[in-house]
């Protein structure tokens, strides 16, 4: 392989005739893959990816089987367990898969529907009116993507069982024994051939459960985490985990109140702008339509969207038909009472979504999805079903609730004025040119390279460690910007206010991509951007601040896997001429290795200690074996060239990635750490106490 990552195939110049009728293409050429090979071979297309998103959309495409059963009204209790030996088992009240022989496969309905493709209950509409999906793939991709699966049928007093082992039957369905229960048990384990890292998050399956509770009014949803259980357990004998009252983790969701408590727990720690949330839930054009909202003192938004109950992430049709109504609404309400003046413009949308928080939920029988993750809406006719029922709502609701109606609006007008303060100051910026990259910020040490994708931006907290990272880097892809102090917190400060900030502004000239309406991310100038700060707590303060003005105005820098955090050293450990660094206290152990008595242990040897031994090395005496342990508090610390061999080198650095696994609550994290609910954050920190990790020499 080439140094510039290109690959080539040589042909031998006597071997060109012979492979001239191998590279025919004919009938023979067509690889054909059978049953469930095809999930196997682009596993991606189906899932995702098959990193964790992947690894946990198995279990949602299990749950939401069973989900589909309770939004029929067939079912109202579904259980998800995490079990030992990365095994997961859902359960569920239902109506049970049927197992009797199907007409068209001639084999069990269990089994057509475990191992086939696009075979399910969802397409013609007969035993389905609404469901997640009408892809048909959801049991039988995970069956194809585990090396074992089980499925156990309650039904009409029997239960039948069948395993299968990565999408193939091990054996026939069979009965294996009576029951009164009826439903569907489904365990599966993850293939490591697909999976190479099987580590299920407990905090992403319960606030995905959580939501879906909400959703669905009415059901029980278990969540058991047993994955770590030593004792026995005879799941033959047992339905519900639940019951069995284990001393591990699980939690129980159950909601009546629909989009309403959604939106009430989504806003429990902030303050609202008015009293009562807008709620409707009606049909339309074949569309059930449910919607609630409301304002809160803040200056960001959070719009949740579902289809058929799956989480839609990058919105889609129904959310496009909120935001016209919603615009076209406010607008409407605001002139007929004379907040808008008729010289004055209309609300833009940014204007009347800033400090709202919105669930939109659509339910159709026919419904369509861009992509097989179901991340976005593409059904046509949600767009005009949300914009026609959520607008009449709201229409009703602003007139029937003349004080909330006034305080919307009254937040409205303070977002439309600060949009045009924002507006001066971003455009006073860029008159001087410093937003298009025209003028760089002085601080600023730039590399050679003009690739964004070879180039990296070490944000260094300090002038100290600015001094030491530009001395030490590679000049011709690294950039250095060292930062004063502690950056403003933008959780709650407006773009005008920010622009204010010269820290900031330097940050944001740097990047190169903008800020607001003008952001672009292909300009973007580093495709790495590290955060480097200090080893204590006031480096950890500078990077939350960091990670907050990203999150809240550069998201799509984050999501494009461009932040990352260096991870200096602790310790340097000397032992005579030998050098070695340790990244954390078991690193620094097992450097000293288990048995110091017999060494002394020095923090830091002075330049007169280690002249005297240098000396009595040359002379050939015997001496102390001595080991030196410097412990870095800050970059600072660092002469160059060891800042350059533990933290910039790309061929010997640690770089953590920063990523958003759940936007939603990556958005509440924000709110209660960076936020002005003093209890709340409060409360916040009691509770984790237990899981941070103190550094005691800091």
């Amino acid at each position: 392989m080439p140094a510039s990552g290109r690959s080539f195939v040589f042909i031998q110049p006597n071997m060109a005739k012979k492979e001239e009728k191998k590279s025919e293409y004919g009938a023979e050429d067509i690889v054909v893959l059978e049953g469930l090979e095809p999930v196997r071979k682009r596993p991606g297309m189906y899932i995702g990816s098959t990193g964790p998103e992947g690894l946990h959309h198995l279990i949602w495409e299990i749950f939401d089987n069973s989900r589909d059963e309770a939004m029929g009204g067939f079912a109202n209790h579904i259980e998800v367990a995490l079990l030992p030996g990365n095994r997961v088992r859902v359960v569920d009240n239902g109506r049970g898969i049927p197992v009797a022989i199907h007409p068209k496969t001639k084999v069990s309905a269990l089994e057509t529907v475990m191992t086939t493709l696009h075979a399910g209950g969802k397409f013609e509409g007969k035993s389905y009116k609404v469901s997640g999906g009408l892809h048909g793939v959801g049991a039988s991709v995970v069956n194809a993507l585990s090396v074992f699966t089980e499925v156990r049928v309650h039904q009409d007093g029997g239960i039948h069982m069948q395993e299968y082992a990565r999408g193939k039957k091990k054996a026939p369905v069979k009965k294996v024994g009576k029951t009164d229960f009826r439903g569907t048990i489904v365990t599966f384990e993850p293939d490591t051939e697909i999976f190479k890292e099987i580590d299920f998050s407990w905090n992403q399956i319960v606030s995905h459960l959580r939501q879906q509770a909400y959703l669905v009014k009415g059901l029980q949803i278990n969540i058991v985490d047993a994955s770590k259980y030593e004792g026995k357990l005879d799941l033959d004998e047992v339905v519900y985990m639940h019951d069995l009252e284990l001393e591990v983790p699980s939690m129980t969701f159950y909601f009546d109140g629909g989009l309403v408590s959604l939106i009430r727990f989504y806003n429990q720690h902030q303050k609202p702008v008015h009293k009562n949330i807008c709620y409707v839930e009606k049909e339309a054009d074949d569309v059930m339509v449910e919607v609630a909202f409301q304002y809160i003192d803040d200056i960001s938004s959070r719009e949740l969207a579902f289809a058929n109950n799956t989480y839609n992430m990058e919105g889609g049709t129904h959310v496009t038909g909120f935001r016209t109504a919603l615009t076209r609404r406010i607008n409407d309400y605001a002139r007929k009472n004379n907040y808008i003046k008729e010289s004055e413009d209309n609300f833009t949308a940014d204007d009347v979504r800033e400090g709202l928080t919105a669930a939109v939920s659509v339910k159709l029988r026919e419904i369509q999805f861009e992509g097989q993750t179901k991340g976005k809406l593409g059904s046509v006719e949600a767009r005009g079903a949300v914009e026609k029922v959520f607008g009449e709502a709201l229409g009703i609701f602003l007139e029937e609730n003349p004080e909330d109606g006034k305080a919307i609006v009254n937040k409205v007008i303070l977002a439309l004025r600060a949009r045009k303060a924002a507006k001066a100051a971003k455009d006073s910026v860029l008159r001087k040119g410093a937003l298009e990259g025209m003028t760089l910020p002085g601080k600023l040490a730039d590399c050679q390279s003009n690739k964004a994708e070879d180039s990296e931006l070490f944000i260094v907290e300090g002038d100290s460690a600015g001094g030491s990272s530009k001395q030490g880097r590679d000049r011709k892809t690294q950039a250095i910007l060292p930062l004063k102090g502690k950056i403003l917190n933008v959780e709650r400060a407006r773009l005008d206010r920010m622009l204010a900030s010269a820290e900031i502004k330097a940050l944001v000239v740097a990047l190169g991509v903008g800020i607001g309406d003008v952001f672009d991310i292909s300009k973007l100038r580093y495709h790495k951007v590290i955060i480097a700060t200090d080893a204590d707590v006031d480096g950890s303060h500078i990077r939350t601040l960091l990670l907050t003005l990203f999150y809240r105005y550069f998201k799509k820098v984050i999501e494009g896997g461009y932040i990352y955090i260096a991870q200096p050293p602790l310790y340097k450990i000397k032992r005579g001429k030998d050098v070695a660094y340790a990244y954390s206290e078991e690193e620094k152990f097992a450097l000293l290795g288990k048995d110091t008595s017999s060494i002394e242990v020095v923090e830091e040897a002075s330049e007169a200690e280690e002249a005297e031994e240098a000396e009595e090395d040359t002379k050939g005496k015997k001496r102390e074996q001595k080991i030196s342990i410097q412990r870095y508090k800050g970059l600072g610390e660092m002469n160059p060239e060891e800042l350059w061999e533990t933290t910039m080198n790309p061929t010997s650095r640690v770089l953590k990635q920063v990523t958003i696994d759940d936007a939603v609550d990556a958005d509440r994290a924000f709110d209660v750490l960076m936020g002005e609910d003093v209890p709340a954050r409060k409360s916040f920190i009691q509770s984790n106490a237990k899981l941070a990790n103190i550094d005691h020499a800091a």
